[in-house]
Formats: C-alpha cells, structure tokens, sequence
C-alpha cells in the first residue's frame, strides 16, 4: 500500500513519529494507536467523574487545562479520535435523531434557566461576546449578535434565513431592530421548535406579527420555495459531516447576490478536532472543523472574509452556564431526563467544565470561533 492511497482525503496532521511532508504510513498509523490510547484514558477518567468520582472543580479544571495546553501545542494530531473526524463523511448534517435526544429536546425549564431567557434575548446555546465590555450573559449575548449584523451587513427589509435557528433568539433581536426585516428559521428540533411557536402566538415578541416562519424539519431534506438576501448559520455546521456538500446546498438558497454568514466552533490546530466524552454523551458526530476547512470548500460559496474569535469569550460563557446550572439544582432534579438525575448532572458538570476549559486552554488562541463571509463564487 502507497503513502497516497493510504493519506488519499486525509487532511494533513501533524504525526507523532515521522516527517510530515513524507507522509509516511507508519508515522500516520502510529498515530491513529496512540490517539486511540489517549482517547480511552481520558473517556476512563470521564466515566470515573460521572460515575461518583469526587474531585475538587479547581483540580479537575487545573488537569484539563495543562493535558489541553500540551495536546493543542504539541500533538494536535492526537485529538482527533476517531477517523471520521478527519475526513468529510457521506452525509450533510449527522446523528440528528441522537443529537436532539440527547441535547436539544431536554427539558425546557432546565435549558432556559441555564442559557438564560429574557424578553428579547431568548435562550441561544453558542458563544457570547465578552471582549466588547458585556458585563453579563444576556449582554455578551446581545454584544454577538450586533457583531453578526455589521460583519454581514443587514439592512431592513432583509430576508433572512436563519440555518439551525435554535430557540429563534437571534432573529427575534434582530427584528427587533430592523422593523422590516422577514426571517425564516430551520429547526429539526420538536421541542425548540414548539417554544418558537408560542412566541409566535406572543404579541410581545418580535417572532409575532407575520415576520417569523418556521420550517421543522432535517438539513438534509430541506427545501424553500425562494431564495434569500442573507443566510445566517450560528453553530450548525459542528454538525455537518460534508462541508463540501453542505455549503453546495446552502448556496441553492441564496439569491445570487447574497451573502451567508457561518459561525463556528473552530481550531487553528493543523487537523480538524473532536471529542471521545462529547461524542458519546452531548454532540455525536460533533466536530471541530479547522479554521481554514470553510475558506478551503469553496466549489460553489467562497469566503470574502473571515473573523476567529478568542477562545475565551467562549471560555466566559461556558462559566457563566455552569454558574446558572448549579444554581437551579433545585427545580432541575425533579425534571425527566430519561436517566437518574445524579447521573446527568455529572455528564453535564464534566461537559461544561471540559469545554469551557478547553477553548479557554493557550489563552483562547488554538481553540474558539470562526466566522465566515461567503458569497457565490
């Protein structure tokens, strides 16, 4: 077997052993073994936690931050665990009936209290933007959005879809500023979806009035009878397997003078990243595309511009849910979450600390956000 076919649709990596510009198949193998090794202690010790093990916050976090810190600057390679994390995959968007199962369609009392809900500030489950001076989440959130709306350049009387709308928070502030503005959201989540459709019967809110439609359904199987002015995608594409196609498809809905906007957890790693622990109990199928993996797929939308975020007002966020979600234990242990309530608040303790740690790791540098400006090419 060649070096080619054996490297044929990885994207390059930097090995443990070997000279990366030979690509050689041993320095690519032996790679693959020991991030598997790497990969089974880290889930060892993550099921350690949610299994009762009991350690400090502050020592958890200080363990996290310098394997994190080591792993980004020296063996990038190694945090990828699994092969389809390297490589496009067949499919547009994956695992969606597991991802609304285990993240999006949990109990709404509980997610609002977490993410935060507030009149025009709905629950939004990405990063706030605390550089500007945000002195609180519903601010950071409020600070994130404004940035979308002048990096993608709205202006009333916009048709704007919004890709994997969430809770429709973005696009409720956004109407709330721009009084001619139209949205259209897509959500394959039943439970975020039936939240925006009472907003939508609330006369106090913005997803009133006519301006709002909603389309609940797959990524993969969506279509639109028009074309829009602008595509706003805030988080979605964690969860798309092939950007190459995905983007293919966003394209077809965009007015041949639009422009769409993606927002993303990125690394600036030389290989896309991913995670044993969120993979199996929060994002399967989630991954961390490289910074320069949109700009690289630009067969029918081009990138004209692109932003990266520091980690760590990703970092901030993180730490501020963790804060509400210990704070509402008491309303949160009488919820259903399909499994004894000990056990999930464990899972989600671990995730919030791991993440919010992480992207925080090397000062934000390796590990945050990345936005893009993309256009027909």
């Amino acid at each position: 077997m060649t070096a080619r076919s054996v490297f044929s649709g990885i994207h390059k990596h930097v090995p443990i052993v070997g000279d990366i510009t030979l690509k050689s198949p041993f320095a690519y193998r032996a790679t693959r073994l020991i991030a598997g090794a790497l990969n089974l202690t880290q889930m060892a010790f993550a099921e350690a936690y949610i299994n009762g093990l009991e350690i400090p916050d502050s020592v958890l976090c200080a363990i996290m931050d310098s394997s994190m810190s080591t792993l980004f600057k020296h063996f990038p390679s190694l945090m990828a665990p699994y092969e389809w994390v390297l490589n496009e995959s067949d499919h547009l968007a994956e695992s969606s009936p597991e991802l609304m199962k285990l993240q999006y369609d949990l109990p709404q009392t509980m997610l609002n209290s977490m993410l935060g809900d507030w009149d025009v500030i709905y629950p939004k489950y990405s990063m706030g933007l605390w550089e500007n001076g945000a002195i609180d989440l519903e601010q950071s959130q409020m600070h994130m959005i404004d940035q979308v709306i002048e990096r993608l350049g709205i202006v009333d009387g916009d048709h704007i879809l919004d890709f994997g709308c969430g809770w429709g928070c973005v696009a409720n502030y956004i109407m709330s500023k721009f009084p001619k503005v139209r949205f259209t959201g897509l959500n394959l989540s039943h439970q975020q979806c039936e939240y925006m459709r009472g907003k939508m019967n609330d006369p106090q809110s913005f997803l009133s009035g006519g301006r709002f439609t909603l389309h609940e359904g797959d990524f993969n199987e969506a279509q639109f009878g028009e074309k829009f002015d602008k595509i706003i995608s805030i988080g979605f594409f964690c969860h798309v397997g092939n950007l190459t196609n995905a983007l293919q498809k966003l394209s077809s809905f965009l007015k041949s003078d639009g422009k769409a906007f993606i927002h993303i957890f990125t690394v600036r790693t030389p290989n896309n990243v991913s995670s044993g622990f969120t993979h199996k109990y929060i994002f399967p199928h989630g991954r961390y595309w490289n910074y320069d993996a949109v700009p690289n797929c630009n067969r029918d939308l081009k990138t004209i511009d692109r932003w990266y975020i520091n980690g760590t007002n990703y970092q901030k966020t993180f730490a501020a849910w963790l804060q509400r979600f210990d704070q509402s234990q008491e309303t949160f242990k009488h919820l259903d979450y399909g499994m004894d309530y000990a056990k999930f608040r464990r899972i989600w303790r671990f995730y919030l600390l791991l993440l919010g740690t992480a992207i925080g790791s090397c000062e934000g540098e390796y590990n945050g956000n990345g936005q893009y400006l993309m256009t027909h090419v």
